[in-house]
């Protein structure tokens, strides 16, 4: 009835309601306290607007210093004219109520902030600037961070760049790591010379920490394209000292400040200066990525030009002097094409100009063009350090000489030549080719005695001698060693010198010991062309001695092969002590070589009882993957000149000595010719020693033949002994660990590849188990393929007995078997598969106790 009698009546801000007394009752008790005042204005939120504002300035009135009474007292003045035309007198008043309430509250942001942008919805621009002022003067620098946000917000949302301008240099004393925003708005409001100065200024800042994450290349390269793209308006800078100074700076972006700097010249409308600076730029750059970058836009630069020159001659009229300008562009543009492979090896000699190979493609780029390849090649080998050089520095030299030599200026060429043998080469093979060259130079020309005279100086001896690989010594006092300049010289000498002559420079190489295996032979071979015999088989003793194994091992079949084929059996001790020193400390890998023409020596001029020891050494001496060639060979010969009996102890030697599956191999072999002498028994009893190394699983091939024999040989007996010794090898195979592993494995490894895999996530006690299972597994295999008597079909050859025999051995009683009872059997025969027999007995009184009675 209250309520609807307040609705009904007119309401006064000086009235008070029956509601309102003990509100009112307790502000009266407690004036000054801001929580009494805030539950009654928190109970009067639903009152009219008048009411309400009057109750906020009576507490205010009495606590002017409280920030949430003006805090909330203020948003709800703004909140009354949010929806009312800005014109409206009641901003006016909400706008001096916030001037009222800053006599108090100006220390507080907040207030501030929410005033400011009440000012910026009203559209006040001076009165809300000039208000951001007054807050910035008020509040303490330390919370100025949080009023120049809104700020500058306010400066970039009117069209005022002059005042925002202002405005931002303020808060860049402030905040000096917010250039780039200022630098963007610059941007924006099209002030690009203040921009370009603000980021030159940021980019020589060591200290500038870009907020976007930007690197210093970035900022420069931003830098870069703002001043070359806006020549025009970009006036306080020097231009190209800046893009000048960034390339000492970032050495590895060249190309794109060289065509920022290019790109200056070509919006400011100089054009040779442009020219001048792309030419300076392919001839500085070091990579091969900034030329591309550069080259590309140089050809775009005077694709353009072209094309603006024909079209500015289509629109007025072509006279003389444009089509002379317009062949010049075009003369210069395919002048530029046809540089570029020149210019681009260029790029790659600045980046190592000690790099032979380049120093050769410039030279073919230059094809046609004498003068140039002469200049090319001076300055190669004017440039080209040997110790630094990539390839072979002395081809430089080589080729420069060719080049003469092609042209017909042969003492150009020489003089060429005589100056590369003076150059202190890193190796000594590179001047010892530069010797060669100077003879194969005057051989080409058929000077052949200052070829030799020219031979004879490289090889001779200097006035201080040095070790081949002294480095510390130049190379001209190491040449003296070279094989290669020897090794000519004795070509030579072979060819135009006498045999003296040659014989010399053969003995001074072996002097220097810096003979290979082939000029030894060569040296013998040369000696025994002339006939002296002797003399190349102290050649050969002579390169023996110089070498070990296996570099020795031409050298020694060689000279064995020529001493055979020379004396043959007249000097067999000699012979035979030439094998033995080869056959002393040889590797089992070049043994087997010499064991056969060690053997071969002894069968053609010796003794048979030799060559067979030299074949039984043989077996031992070589490796064990060449024993079993070796064993063949022996039984060979050993049967072709003693005999097939002889040979029954080499195949018990090499049924020891070999592998597992070449003895089994041996075995059946052996067996195989005592069959054909008839003797049945020794063959069965290789059979059956071979059968222990005889898996029946993977040996089946064995088993079979082992049958076939017994088919054909045997009896019952026999059949049963080999089907007994069968189940025996396959019980001892099957309960070796080892084995079973390796079948598991071998099983396992095409499906699955480990025994782990059979059982994902499984492993130790698992794949034990999985072991055992195989292996029960194949013992069950191995009963189901036990051969039944009963279906046996195997005929049997007995030889020595006859049907009575037979009959007499069938009906004979074995004293030793066991008799059984019928009864029982007939007892046990008579149950049920499932019945049990039961007996009842008493049970003990005792264990009743005292139940019984009752």
């Amino acid at each position: 009835m209250v309520v609807m009698a307040r609705l009904s009546r007119p309401e006064r801000p000086d009235l008070v309601f029956e509601e309102d007394l003990p509100y009112e009752e307790e502000i009266m008790r407690n004036q000054f306290s801001v929580k009494c005042w805030l539950r009654y204005i928190e109970f009067k939120q639903g009152a009219p607007k008048p009411r309400l504002n009057q109750l906020y300035e009576r507490a205010l009135k009495l606590l002017p210093c409280s920030y949430k009474l003006w805090y909330r007292y203020l948003k709800a003045r703004r909140a009354q004219v949010k929806h009312r035309c800005v014109t409206d007198p009641a901003y006016e008043d909400v706008n001096n109520c916030h001037e009222r309430a800053f006599v108090f509250m100006h220390k507080m942001p907040r207030l501030w902030l929410d005033y400011c942008q009440f000012l910026m919805d009203q559209g006040r621009v001076t009165h809300t600037r000039r208000t951001f002022d007054r807050a910035l003067r008020a509040l303490p620098i330390t919370q100025h961070s949080r009023i120049w946000p809104l700020y500058l917000r306010f400066l970039r949302s009117h069209p005022l760049p002059e005042t925002a301008v202002r405005g931002y240099r303020r808060f860049l004393k402030l905040s000096p790591e917010s250039a780039e925003e200022y630098i963007e708005y610059l941007k924006s409001s099209d002030r690009l010379d203040e921009a370009a100065q603000r980021l030159a200024t940021v980019v020589n800042d060591e200290r500038f920490v870009s907020k976007a994450g930007k690197s210093n290349y970035q900022l420069w390269h931003e830098l870069c394209d703002l001043i070359s793209q806006n020549p025009d308006k970009v006036q306080s800078l020097n231009v190209d000292a800046i893009i000048r100074g960034g390339l000492t700076r970032f050495t590895d972006q060249l190309g794109k400040l060289w065509c920022s700097l290019a790109d200056y010249y070509i919006r400011s409308g100089h054009f040779e200066k442009a020219r001048d600076v792309y030419e300076e730029a392919i001839r500085t750059v070091m990579t091969v990525r900034d030329f591309t970058q550069v080259f590309d836009s140089y050809a775009q630069f005077e694709e353009s030009m072209i094309a603006a020159k024909m079209e500015t001659a289509s629109e007025l009229g072509r006279e003389e002097e444009d089509d002379v300008d317009l062949e010049l562009r075009l003369a210069r543009f395919e002048q530029l094409i046809s540089r570029r492979p020149l210019l681009l090896n260029s790029v790659l000699l600045r980046q190592n100009p000690h790099h032979v190979h380049e120093w050769h493609k410039r030279v073919a780029l230059h094809q046609g063009r004498p003068r140039e390849i002469i200049n090319t090649y001076t300055e190669a080998v004017q440039t080209v350090d040997p110790f630094k050089a990539t390839g072979k520095p002395h081809t430089l030299w080589v080729a420069f000489a060719k080049f003469y030599e092609d042209n017909g200026q042969l003492d150009d060429a020489r003089v060429i030549l005589e100056k590369a043998t003076k150059v202190n080469f890193k190796q000594v093979d590179d001047l010892a080719s530069v010797w060669c060259q100077c003879g194969e130079l005057e051989l080409r020309h058929e000077n052949y005695d200052e070829a030799l005279r020219l031979l004879r100086k490289a090889t001779a001896l200097p006035a201080r001698r040095a070790e081949y690989f002294d480095g510390s010594e130049p190379v001209q006092n190491r040449v003296y060693k070279s094989l290669k300049v020897w090794s000519m010289l004795a070509d030579l000498e072979e060819s135009l010198g006498t045999f003296q002559s040659t014989k010399a420079v053969y003995d001074r190489i072996l002097d220097l010991r810096i003979a290979t295996p082939q000029i030894v032979i060569n040296y013998a071979m040369f000696l025994e062309e002339h006939k002296y015999f002797e003399e190349s088989f102290k050649a050969y003793e002579r390169g023996i001695s110089l070498f070990k194994w296996p570099n020795v091992s031409d050298i020694w079949s060689t000279y064995l092969t020529k001493f055979i084929a020379r004396y043959g059996g007249r000097k067999l001790e000699r012979a035979r002590d030439l094998f033995e020193q080869a056959l002393d400390g040889c590797p089992p890998k070049y043994a087997k070589t010499l064991y056969l023409l060690y053997a071969q020596l002894e069968e053609e001029w010796g003794l048979a009882r030799h060559a067979m020891a030299v074949y039984e050494r043989a077996t031992r001496a070589v490796e064990p993957a060449q024993q079993y060639d070796m064993f063949n060979i022996y039984i060979k010969r050993a049967a072709e000149i003693y005999g097939v009996t002889h040979t029954r102890g080499i195949y018990q030697k090499a049924i020891e000595v070999l592998s597992d599956e070449h003895a089994r191999e041996m075995c059946l072999r052996f067996a195989d010719m005592e069959c054909k002498l008839g003797e049945i028994d020794r063959a069965r009893a290789i059979y059956s020693f071979c059968s222990q190394i005889c898996d029946p699983r993977t040996t089946g091939a064995f088993w079979q033949t082992w049958k076939d024999f017994e088919v054909r040989h045997g009896n019952e007996d026999t059949i049963k002994e080999m089907l007994r010794i069968r189940r025996s090898v396959q019980a001892t195979y099957n309960t070796q660990v080892n084995f079973m592993a390796s079948q598991m494995l071998k099983v396992s490894g095409s499906a699955t590849g480990t025994v782990s895999d059979l059982a994902p996530g499984q492993s130790g006690m698992d794949d034990m188990k999985l072991l055992e299972q195989r292996a029960e597994q194949l013992a069950a295999e191995a009963e189901r393929d036990q051969p039944l008597r009963a279906q046996s079909k195997i005929l049997f050859v007995r030889s020595d007995a006859s049907r009575e025999e037979l009959a007499e051995l069938a009906q004979q009683v074995n004293p030793e078997e066991i008799q059984l009872g019928e009864d029982e059997d007939e007892d046990e025969m008579d149950l049920e598969p499932n019945e049990v027999r039961l007996e009842q007995q008493s049970v003990p009184a005792a264990v009743f106790g005292s139940l019984k009675e009752d």
